[in-house]
């Protein structure tokens, strides 16, 4: 006949801190993952401001020029680490908008013309 063996139960939920309150731990661990989500969506809108501000120069100048000014200037006031290319989004966006000007006052066109 075999013998069953009895097993210890664990508790579920994360485990208690040194005052006994079993929540504690995880909101000291989410206090610092909030400031890490902070710097990432920053370096993700310093990048993104980037690639808009690239692609504005060959298409929708309107659209993409401000929208890359404005995502490389919110990148830089929420403290990305890449504060060089949240500086190039703002340039390349300042840049779409001259490029839309000398469209304009060229052709008279919002566009690119090919002739």
């Amino acid at each position: 006949m075999a013998r069953r063996v009895r097993r210890a139960r664990v508790p579920l939920g994360p485990p208690p801190d040194h005052t006994g309150r079993p929540g504690a731990r995880r909101c000291a661990m989410s206090t610092r993952t909030e400031g890490e989500r902070r710097t990432r969506e920053a370096d993700a809108m310093a990048v993104t401001a980037f690639v808009l501000g690239l692609v504005g120069l060959l298409v929708t100048n309107l659209l993409l020029g401000p929208v890359s000014v404005v995502l490389g200037v919110l990148a830089l006031r929420r403290g990305t680490r890449r504060p060089g290319r949240a500086r190039l989004g703002i340039a390349l966006g300042v840049a779409d908008l001259v490029v839309l000007a000398c469209l304009v006052t060229a052709d008279g066109t919002w566009s690119w013309s090919l002739t």
